[in-house]
């Protein structure tokens, strides 16, 4: 289990973390979420000893992180953090017996993972004739090489396809039902919402909100319903009271409801009005929980 306990850290005049505090278990996918600039990647780099807090402690298994259990993990940093003319399955390799793998295991599991990412073809290229996708591949693929026990991943998604978002977000999957603590951050957060069970919101240094998914999604204080009527006057849904619109796309509108609201009298309302043809009720999202946290 991974625990960062109430970490400090300034630069001059500017606090990058106030008291900042998150456990990850082994077999956990925690997503770790915040604006840009609210701290995240101090608090991930301080896991490995690449930042000092100028307070509070970083844990694995309960005990201080000595470089030998470091030795376990992986990481994925967001920027590049490869070598753009060595060539693929060398640089897999190389960061394989960084941490400690025979030069033979080490050449073995990079090649898998080259394998398992679709990259075997270009296991002789450099990483900088790769698209920049494949080098976010290819990063992973450092990170795994060592089979770690605690993954840590900054932005793993950005510049992906689709298919290269699918495919991530299996792998990561994978690795914490095989019981690796993994913890990422993401601003893609309809991907967070199906991906982890847990998120901790960070904002300005400071933890904002943090908890099970589902649990913060239920304890919003508003509901959301989303309403299709067809054949409706346009200005209908101007007479409903305790609804207000959050977005409108023709005869489509999303309200945020408050709780007291009853659901009949809004469902007689729209079937006045027109032909209903969607009427579902539903927490906020993910992303709407988010906005709420940071105060936007």
């Amino acid at each position: 289990m991974l625990e960062v306990l109430e970490l400090s850290k300034t630069y001059g005049h500017i606090a990058a973390l106030r008291g900042v505090s998150l456990r990850v278990e082994r077999g956990q996918l925690l997503g770790f979420l915040g604006p840009n600039g609210a701290g995240k990647t101090t608090t991930m780099r301080s896991v490995f000893g690449l930042v000092a807090p100028d307070s509070g402690q970083v844990r694995w298994g309960g005990n201080e992180i000595t470089e030998e259990a470091r030795l376990r993990f992986g990481y994925m940093p967001e920027e590049r953090g490869l070598y753009p003319r060595m060539r693929n399955l060398d640089q897999v390799a190389y960061f394989g017996m960084l941490h400690g793998m025979s030069r033979h295991n080490a050449e073995s599991e990079a090649a898998r993972w080259l394998s398992e990412f679709g990259l075997a073809d270009r296991a002789k290229d450099r990483l900088e004739e790769l698209s920049h996708g494949n080098q976010q591949r290819l990063q992973l693929a450092a990170a795994l090489v060592h089979s770690p026990d605690l993954l840590v991943l900054d932005e793993p998604f950005a510049g992906l396809d689709p298919l290269g978002v699918a495919a991530m977000g299996e792998i990561l999957a994978t690795q914490a039902n095989a019981g690796t603590a993994v913890i990422f951050s993401s601003h893609q957060l309809d991907l967070v919402e199906d991906l982890c069970d847990d998120v901790v919101i960070i904002n300005e240094g400071s933890v904002a909100l943090a908890g099970a998914v589902r649990q913060l999604r239920a304890a919003a204080p508003h509901r959301h319903l989303q309403l299709e009527v067809r054949d409706a006057p346009t200005d209908w849904i101007d007479t409903l009271r305790g609804a207000a619109v959050i977005a409108r796309d023709g005869d489509r509108v999303r309200l945020d409801v408050s709780e007291g609201v009853e659901l009949s009298t809004l469902l007689e309302a729209a079937q006045e009005a027109g032909d209903v043809v969607e009427f579902s009720y539903e927490p906020p999202s993910l992303n709407e929980v988010f906005l709420a946290a940071v105060g936007q």
